[in-house]
């Protein structure tokens, strides 16, 4: 039987930027979140510079970069203005993702099949500065297809719709959401594509999707930070890693 890798943990410390802002001043101080996440096992760090910078700021994408020692996803619309500091930055990898100003996180998959002549061109002009692109998409054939045709070496699944409905008791639907991450995770391999997943995990959703095989990362921030509020930001990275580990003991490799 294959022996499945290790499944990756990136860390998403947007909203340690959130509690700082909320008062102004220095803290907390996401690069000592960051700092504290790759002490307790995560594999990556990311961090969404927004066009409002209603949580990271520039000066933190700064510091982020020139102080970790693990790989910088930075998640981002595919603007000009963050094209630009994407390429002078030069982070590890870029996650496009939608925004919209009005919505308090991100709230559904970036439409890659309707806005392929848009976001080709920071496909190609990310990927020839050495930097890696995902396509933050809901679990659609049309977006795999899309982001195929865009040359993006990367998907990250939208699991939000699938937490939701865990969240909420609703079996029928959680079931049929999780078919559909199960299909597109399938299917984003077979097409070629890294699998990334992400959005509302917990230990219980993150340990279900670390069993998928395909699926090779997680990137998890809002629930780590609100739990760290009461079990600190080391204790709560570690129990989310055990989750993962559980789950992907129980993986079968395809």
């Amino acid at each position: 039987m294959t022996v499945l890798s290790p499944i990756r943990l990136g860390v998403n410390i947007d909203h340690v930027a959130t509690l700082r802002n909320a008062r102004g001043g220095r803290h907390p101080d996401p690069l000592r979140a960051a700092q504290v996440a790759v002490a307790s096992g995560a594999d990556g760090i990311t961090a969404h510079l927004r066009e409002d910078r209603r949580h990271i700021r520039d000066a933190d994408m700064e510091r982020l970069r020139g102080h970790l020692t693990v790989p910088l996803n930075m998640e981002m619309a595919a603007t000009r203005e963050m094209v630009e500091i994407a390429l002078r930055l030069k982070p590890h990898a870029t996650c496009l993702v939608p925004e919209r100003r009005e919505e308090r996180t991100t709230e559904g998959g970036l439409d890659v099949a309707g806005q392929r002549d848009e976001l080709a061109p920071a496909v190609r002009a990310l990927g020839a500065a050495g930097i890696r692109v995902s396509m933050f998409i809901a679990p659609e054939p049309i977006q795999l297809d899309a982001a195929v045709a865009v040359g993006a070496a990367v998907v990250e699944l939208h699991t939000g719709a699938w937490c939701d409905a865990v969240a909420a008791g609703d079996r029928v639907a959680a079931a049929s959401e999780f078919g559909r991450i199960v299909q597109a995770a399938r299917g984003a391999r077979e097409r070629g594509l890294e699998v990334h997943a992400g959005h509302g995990l917990d230990p219980l959703t993150a340990e279900t999707i670390a069993a998928l095989p395909e699926v090779v990362e997680l990137n998890i921030g809002h629930w780590l930070v609100a739990e760290a509020v009461f079990d600190g930001l080391d204790g709560t990275i570690r129990r989310m890693l055990a989750a993962m580990r559980r789950g992907r003991a129980k993986a079968v490799a395809p």
